[in-house]
């Protein structure tokens, strides 16, 4: 066993991580959906209390990691902001992102459910940050251009995913677009029990393909749903039929196969989309 690239842990702390993580997300698994409205806070903010080395708490101590992964988002998300434009963030983490967006927009909802994670004093004046229950999107209907979510969507549990998804979609003006970023479960599981498992067991509580998530934003009543291929540094469109093909190839491969090829080049950016959801 061994931590992946940039993480430095050891495999003690990886072990200590993965066993206080499964304890918790389990907890979330069996919750009722009424639990759920304050477990999610509850749980996140006890892991990191718990698990001083989290990669999310160690990178905010890392100011060389946080510009990296910064500038890459900031990246992508450019071409879709204006000076005039209100910018939504659900699950901002150290709220780094949304802190740097706040400079090129009017307006920044963070939305997140952990007070632990985003705890910070140097906060922009024009960025407000919400907690919520996991669920809901408490900012104002019809008022967001530009949604965005970055390694969310599987820490829902999946009967609460829809409705999310659902919220933000109401949360946007009419035209105005979500970008969602998820890790594939054909090349997972990418929580802390990859380590140890062969599917997430983690705070991952589902991984989703490209084509189930489409599916979900289509019930969600957004009216054009696309994916965006990032390779070298260039963006491309790339229709969901192709990612469906990929997707339909290596769901049907065993799993020692299935993680070998979706390592390789260009398999991994079929399975590293950007999906963009317009309402």
């Amino acid at each position: 066993m061994k931590a992946s690239e940039g993480d430095q842990r050891t495999s003690e702390q990886l072990k200590e991580h993965y066993i206080i993580e499964k304890e918790l997300a389990e907890r979330l698994r069996s919750a009722s959906r009424d639990e759920r409205r304050h477990l999610y806070t509850v749980v996140y903010d006890e892991l990191f209390r718990r698990v001083p080395h989290h990669p999310q708490l160690t990178q905010k101590a890392d100011p060389q990691s946080q510009a990296q992964a910064v500038s890459a988002q900031l990246a992508l998300l450019r071409q879709f902001l204006k000076p005039e434009s209100t910018f939504l963030e659900v699950g901002p983490g150290d709220c780094r992102l949304a802190f740097e967006v706040a400079r090129l927009v009017r307006t920044v909802y963070a939305v997140d459910v952990s007070e632990e994670i985003t705890k910070n004093h140097d906060k922009p004046d024009n960025v407000e940050l919400i907690i919520s229950d996991g669920c809901s999107v408490p900012v104002p209907a019809n008022s967001v251009d530009v949604a965005y979510s970055n390694q969310l969507m599987e820490h829902l549990h999946p009967d609460d995913a829809l409705e999310q998804v659902q919220n933000i979609q109401k949360a946007l003006k009419p035209g105005g677009i979500y970008l969602c970023i998820t890790p594939n479960r054909l090349s997972g599981p990418h929580d802390v029990s990859r380590h140890f498992d062969q599917i997430a067991t983690g705070f991952h509580l589902r991984e989703y393909t490209t084509t189930e998530l489409a599916h979900i934003f289509r019930a969600a009543e957004f009216s054009k749903v696309r994916a965006l291929l990032r390779i070298r540094g260039l963006v491309f469109t790339c229709p969901l039929f192709a990612l469906r093909m990929v997707e339909g190839v290596l769901a049907r491969l065993p799993y020692r196969a299935r993680k070998r090829i979706s390592g390789w080049f260009p398999v991994r950016a079929f399975l590293r989309p950007v999906v963009v959801a317009v309402k």
